[in-house]
């Protein structure tokens, strides 16, 4: 069963997410304030975080921001700010969706679906090893001896081959 946390200061739509989720066979935590949301996330493990941007505590964008910097978890970002740079920053600070509010809650638990779709087949990208060199498919990451390598994308791509 995959593990959600809903980081939502709204109380009524925390819970409405919340009940469809488990409706849907999602395994439901909520975080009503973004510091605690932020901890949640980075002391828990979960498969999704569905986050709001307008939060008491931290803002969802250094949410994302942070939970980039140590994790690898989809994040679906659900908020009222609509406006196009909104919808931007939030892609370009690491959500893997943006969802604007007022929202269908079926909407959101078929995106919810398809982004853990995604990230299970991006799990069974092959890993390669050559000697001490690993090259991980999911990520365009390669280590050697466990120390990250930085390559272009087309130095990868050369390697890879």
């Amino acid at each position: 069963m995959s593990r959600i946390l809903i980081i939502e200061d709204e109380e009524a739509i925390a819970e409405l997410e919340k009940d469809y989720l488990e409706l849907s066979g999602f395994e439901v935590s909520i975080s009503n304030r973004g510091d605690e949301g932020l901890q949640t996330a980075m002391s828990e493990e979960f498969d999704l975080i569905v986050l709001d941007l307008m939060l008491p505590g931290m803002d969802g964008f250094e949410i994302c921001k942070r939970i980039r910097e140590e994790k690898n978890i989809p994040i679906i970002m659900v908020t009222a700010k609509t406006t196009e740079i909104d919808k931007v920053k939030g892609l370009d600070s690491g959500a893997d969706d943006y969802v604007a509010k007022p929202f269908g809650v079926m909407e959101l638990i078929s995106r919810v679906k398809a982004v853990l779709r995604r990230m299970k087949v991006e799990e069974k990208e092959p890993v390669y090893q050559i000697g001490k060199v690993f090259l991980d498919e999911h990520k365009h990451l390669v280590t050697l001896d466990g120390e990250k390598c930085e390559l272009t994308y087309k130095e990868y791509e050369l390697l890879k081959l």
